[in-house]
């Protein structure tokens, strides 16, 4: 019988999930800065309403986003700051990656 509880590595897989998109990492190095609502968030990212909000709810589901009404605003922030060391060490791997691989063209 299968649990109805999530493991440990569902939750983690969760997480990494919901930030391994190149529009929600915009998001969230926008959301690095401060919070900010959603209408602020569109112009930054140049996604479209809908788009949006569908990566947003992603990222609220899966822990990495808490957001709040101020009337007709709802805000965003990042739920913890460590989201941010993920994506740091993605990319200082991606240029890793990226150095061997133009090492290996001039080669």
């Amino acid at each position: 019988m299968a649990s109805r509880y999530k493991t440990k590595e569902n939750l983690q897989s969760d997480i990494l999930s919901a930030i391994c998109h190149p529009n929600r990492i915009k998001i969230l190095k926008a959301l690095s800065r401060q919070t900010l609502c959603n209408c602020e968030i569109m112009p930054m990212i140049g996604l479209e309403q809908s788009n949006l909000s569908r990566h947003l709810k992603i990222m609220e589901k899966s822990g990495v986003l808490v957001s709040w009404k101020e009337g007709l605003r709802v805000n965003y922030r990042i739920a913890d700051e460590r989201i941010m060391d993920i994506l740091k060490l993605a990319e200082e791997i991606s240029n890793s990656n990226i150095e061997k691989i133009n090492k290996f063209i001039t080669n």
